[in-house]
Parts: structure tokens; C-alpha cells; sequence
């Protein structure tokens, strides 16, 4: 039976109530926990939502440390060369609101950081956030204001860092999957070429 969830008290009978160190344990600026932490992740989810709420989650990666802390209160994002849709940056001019997830590989626990975001051409510290000679094309800056560690739950349940868990082979391969969805005129052949070496070879220029 389809049973739907339509408020509040609803939701709670089900989860039941945080616990108090739970809620404590925002922070609207950053810590020097959290500062390391960005120090060391690699890779962070970018949460958007237009106007109407539509919404999009994009990957940002670069080496680690690739997050700028401008001030206790303000992180940055350099933007590299991609697929040009910008999904997520145009739900930022409609709706500054973003959420990001900051990961470091092979650790269950995440840090999440809530804000307000702007969109910027250049600033005065985009010269350190330079990899291989390149500046970021758009820098994404958020205002804090809320940050907080999540617990490793649910990477523990999905045992996304066991190595004995991982099956790449079990679904087609990024090449198969772009010549039946996005290069059906390509030969197969072209588009292994496309995604081998040459393509991480220009991971910072196109």
C-alpha cells in the first residue's frame, strides 16, 4: 500500500526526534575541523534549484585543497573547462541557495556546507586556485551559513569505499553509453579514442 508522508508529525512518527548535540552542531563559520577538512577533499557536490525549484546536483573535483576559504564565513569553487550546460549556475542567477558536500576518499563522514551563492568572473584570490598553469573560467563563491559533519551511515550501508564491492564492468562503458545516447553518428571506435588518454590530457583546456 502507497502511503504518503504530508506533514511534519507525520515525518517524525517515522524518524522520531534528533537529538539535541544533533541540532548543536551547526556552525555559521568556519572551524579549524572543517578547514581541514577542505584541505584534504578533492571533490564536492554542488545542490541548485531554479525559480520553480527545479534542481540539479553537479560534481565539482581538482586536486585536494581545491576549495578556497576566502574569510571565515566565505568558501570558493574554481569552475573547469566542461560540457558548457552550466544546469547549476543558471539555477544560481534565478535562486542564490545552494548545498554542497565536501567528500575525502575513503572517509564515511562528509562535510556539508549551506549558503548563499554568487557567481564571479575573477577575484582578487584566483590566482591560488591556478592548477597546471590554468585559472578557473567562473569562480562560485558561498557566503556560510550553515556548516556541519554528517556521519558515515550511509557509506557504511552502500560500502562505496570496499573495493570488493566495486563492478565498473556491470553497466556499459562511458564510450557505449555516449554512442547510444549522445553520439549515435560517431563509430564506437571514434568515441573510445575521444575518452582515452587524450581526454584527461585536457582535462584543464576544453
Amino acid at each position: 500500500m502507497r502511503t504518503e508522508i504530508t506533514n511534519q508529525a507525520e515525518l517524525r512518527d517515522l524518524l522520531g526526534t534528533p537529538l539535541q548535540r544533533t541540532l548543536d552542531k551547526d556552525s555559521q563559520a568556519f572551524l579549524p575541523e572543517h578547514r581541514a577538512w577542505l584541505a584534504a577533499s578533492p571533490f564536492c557536490l554542488v545542490a541548485t534549484s531554479d525559480a520553480n525549484g527545479a534542481c540539479d546536483v553537479s560534481p565539482k573535483g581538482d586536486p585536494a585543497g581545491f576549495a578556497h576559504v576566502v574569510d571565515d564565513t566565505t568558501v570558493a569553487i574554481p569552475e573547469r573547462p566542461g560540457n558548457k550546460r552550466a544546469d547549476g549556475f543558471a539555477n544560481i542567477l534565478e535562486n542564490p541557495h545552494v548545498g554542497l558536500i565536501f567528500v575525502v576518499p575513503g572517509r564515511g563522514d562528509t562535510l556539508r556546507i549551506n549558503g548563499r551563492a554568487t557567481l564571479l568572473a575573477d577575484a582578487p584570490y584566483a590566482d591560488q586556485m591556478v592548477v597546471k598553469g590554468h585559472r578557473p573560467v567562473v569562480i562560485l563563491e558561498v557566503a556560510v551559513e550553515q556548516i556541519f559533519f554528517h556521519c558515515s551511515k550511509a557509506f557504511l550501508r552502500s560500502k562505496l569505499w570496499d573495493p570488493e564491492t566495486w563492478h565498473p564492468d556491470a553497466v556499459p562503458s562511458r564510450a557505449q553509453i555516449a554512442k547510444s545516447l549522445e553520439r549515435p553518428n560517431d563509430s564506437l571506435e571514434e568515441i573510445e579514442a575521444y575518452y582515452g588518454p587524450a581526454y584527461a590530457e585536457k582535462l584543464y583546456t576544453s
